[in-house]
């Protein structure tokens, strides 16, 4: 008996192979679809690389500027240069103004002894003269006050010094300067005098503010003759008072300033190759308080001098039709301008003055000569300061507003009858000068 057909033996053995084979081939093929996909992200891979380098590349065409932006880059770049060479330039210019601006001193602007031992105090106004001496306290200086109507000085603090050679008169000497140029007819208080191309002032702002450029136009305009002729008159260079033991001429040059040093204009905005004494400065302010006449200045040092008292009159001075054009600029010193430290402590009264600050040989000077202008009467004061940083200007103004606040409490000025000087009809000089 047979077991199968042969027939469907062989088909079935037929049927195995071909599964076998197709098998086969599929793996084959899966392979190849592998292998071929390989192939192709490497392909992409490797592509993606290459055009990345060149992207990125210093010499890809792709990131190559034109030429109009490398002009531009070229143009900021120099630009840039020249910023940080003008940062470069200012900051050396800041430098050296800071370097300027620390000057070293040598003087000590207090002292430790009592500087007025020595003062001879018998003649003097007792009010006035505690006043002055609580308002100066241990500054280093001197305080010189005076009644303007007579020429007498009513204290003298630290007379030494208010006796001595004198000093450098800083911008105090613009009030001398002024009186000269409105008398020339140079200026008037409201001729706006040009200092640069868009900055122009008048007399009032200058005096107010101490501005030394239009003063130092002013005395160009004038010259050195003129200036030195209206300085003698107005008793510059010469004995202020009358047979004061020790007192000192003070110095005005016979010549100008060499004109690297500034010339007229440096004398005339800083008093620079001058010397001025406190008494001369006195009197000078006493004349302008008063009308114009220039007094000897008198020192009384008894009970009975101060009893024989008698004005003497050096000369008239003509400056009263002009006396109010420099008034307002000096008002204007100490209710708004270098001089308002003296507000600080005394507003009751009217008070004009003009500062000076300067230095010379590590020693600083400070100066505020005024008149206090009540209806009581009137009376000139005279603060110099010598010393460090400590010493200037505003700070003689300061010292001036307290003694002017302790003669007001010590009702100084309510007490004061002014005096009404007699003018001689000898001439320009009612006395002899002293020898």
């Amino acid at each position: 008996m047979s077991t199968g057909s042969p027939k469907v033996a062989n088909s079935s053995l037929v049927a195995s192979d071909r599964r076998s084979s197709t098998m086969l081939s599929g793996r084959f093929v899966r392979m190849i679809v592998a292998v071929t996909l390989m192939i192709v992200l490497f392909t992409i891979s490797s592509f993606a690389a290459t055009v990345s380098a060149k992207r990125y590349s210093r010499n890809s065409r792709s990131v190559a500027e034109k030429d109009s932006a490398k002009k531009k880059m070229s143009r900021l770049k120099r630009s840039r240069g020249k910023i940080a060479r003008s940062k470069s330039k200012s900051k050396k210019r800041r430098s050296s103004r800071r370097k300027r601006y620390y000057e070293r001193f040598t003087a000590k602007s207090f002292v430790n002894d009592d500087q007025t031992a020595a003062d001879i105090t018998a003649g003097e106004d007792p009010v006035v003269r505690a006043a002055a001496v609580e308002a100066l306290g241990n500054m280093n200086g001197t305080i010189v006050a005076i009644d303007p109507n007579s020429g007498r000085i009513l204290a003298m603090v630290n007379q030494k010094l208010a006796l001595s050679d004198g000093a450098q008169p800083c911008s105090t000497i613009k009030v001398a300067v002024a009186l000269a140029a409105l008398s020339e007819n140079i200026v008037t208080k409201d001729t706006k005098v040009s200092l640069g191309k868009y900055w122009k002032m008048d007399m009032t702002q200058a005096l107010a503010h101490s501005n030394n450029a239009y003063f130092e136009v002013l005395g160009r305009k004038l010259g050195f003759e003129k200036v030195s002729h209206y300085a003698h008159q107005f008793g510059l260079g010469e004995l202020a008072g009358w047979n004061i033991d020790g007192e000192h001429l003070g110095v005005f040059p016979q010549q100008e300033l060499a004109s690297k040093l500034g010339g007229v204009g440096k004398m005339c905005s800083f008093g620079e190759s001058i010397s001025l004494t406190p008494l001369q400065l006195g009197a000078l302010m006493a004349a302008i308080s008063n009308g114009g006449t220039l007094y000897y200045l008198q020192h009384p040092t008894s009970a009975e001098e101060v009893a024989n008292f008698q004005p003497k009159v050096k000369r008239y001075l003509d400056i009263a039709p002009i006396i109010p054009e420099i008034s307002e600029g000096m008002s204007g010193t100490v209710h708004y301008g270098t001089g308002r430290l003296v507000r600080s402590n005394f507003r009751e009264e009217e008070v004009l003055g003009k500062t000076g600050t300067c230095s010379k040989d590590g020693t600083r000077f400070g100066w505020f000569a005024s008149y206090a202008n009540t209806q009581y009467g009137r009376i000139v004061t005279v603060v110099f300061l010598q010393g460090g940083r400590p010493t200037f200007g505003p700070k003689a103004a300061e010292i001036t507003g307290r003694m002017y606040r302790n003669l007001y409490d010590n009702s100084f000025f309510a007490a004061t009858t002014p005096t009404t000087p007699v003018r001689s009809t000898a001439g320009a000089s009612a006395v002899g000068a002293p020898q």
